[in-house]
């Protein structure tokens, strides 16, 4: 994993595995910086979501953050130290490819917000699969009100939340709290903060507690589906189903149901 050159900077990201089985949890972990995506927050969580991605004993993974902001997006300060086109270019290709990446892996993503989500850490929440934020978090794509359109936040944005709330909350800058990320789709609820490690282990273990195989071909059908046509969205789903049906924790689950007892799954 890439660590800050800075030898006084905290190690950007810090892997969990002490969860219950099935569980891995990437800790943003540079609180001072608000846990930025600097240069090498983004190498990390390139390399640690590559190797998640590869473990196929993991089912859920769950990304969470140290100190009182979740995520602050893109550090400005190291950008401005770069004024340069192909930089810029090239940090925004990288950011997105780590987005994309989380997208894609095979395990379920869960978002633990416990404070501020702003531009690029909005982003990041909805990018996850699933996300549960504390009452008191707060939830921005805000750049605009430095003159920078949050162009690639918009991107998971739009595909979560209506397109006239997106497009208000990209114009405005303006911060919404977490029940109106509710409301409006960004996440999938809120609690106290009090509440939030209980709420978020509870929908981990559920998750965690699923056939592995099941989940992954749900997953990839689910948002493989999503930009089809009807009928072809319905032929896909079919033969995932067809083949979900044939797995082998699937027909163990289905004669448990049968016989009335727990399924034995592996």
């Amino acid at each position: 994993m890439t660590v800050s050159t800075d030898a006084t900077a905290p190690e950007p990201l810090l892997i969990q595995r002490d969860h219950s089985p099935g569980v891995i949890e990437l800790t943003l972990n540079n609180p001072k910086q608000y846990n930025a995506l600097s240069e090498e927050m983004l190498s990390a969580m390139q390399d640690a979501l590559q190797t998640v991605n590869e473990r196929t004993d993991i089912k859920v993974l769950l990304i969470s953050a140290n100190g009182r902001a979740f995520c602050a997006g893109h550090d400005l300060k190291q950008m401005q130290s770069r004024p340069e086109q192909h930089y810029y270019e090239d940090l925004f290709a990288r950011c997105s490819r780590m987005m994309v990446t989380l997208a894609q892996l095979p395990q379920i993503s869960v978002a633990k917000v416990q404070g501020m989500a702003t531009a690029a850490g909005c982003q990041l929440v909805a990018n996850a699969d699933l996300a549960i934020a504390a009452d008191s978090a707060q939830f921005a794509v805000s750049g605009i009100n430095l003159g920078l359109f949050c162009s690639t936040p918009s991107v998971p944005l739009s595909r979560n939340v209506s397109r006239k709330r997106a497009f208000e909350m990209l114009t405005t800058g303006e911060f919404i709290d977490a029940n109106t990320a509710v409301a409006y789709g960004l996440i999938n609820r809120a609690v106290p903060p009090d509440e939030l490690d209980a709420a978020v282990h509870q929908l981990v273990d559920n998750i965690a507690h699923k056939p592995a195989d099941a989940l992954r071909a749900g997953k990839a059908l689910f948002y493989r589906q999503l930009n089809m046509p009807l009928a072809e969205a319905y032929a896909a789903a079919g033969q995932t189903m067809a083949g979900n049906m044939l797995f082998p924790d699937t027909v163990e689950g289905i004669n448990a149901f049968i016989e009335k007892r727990k399924p034995d799954w592996q």
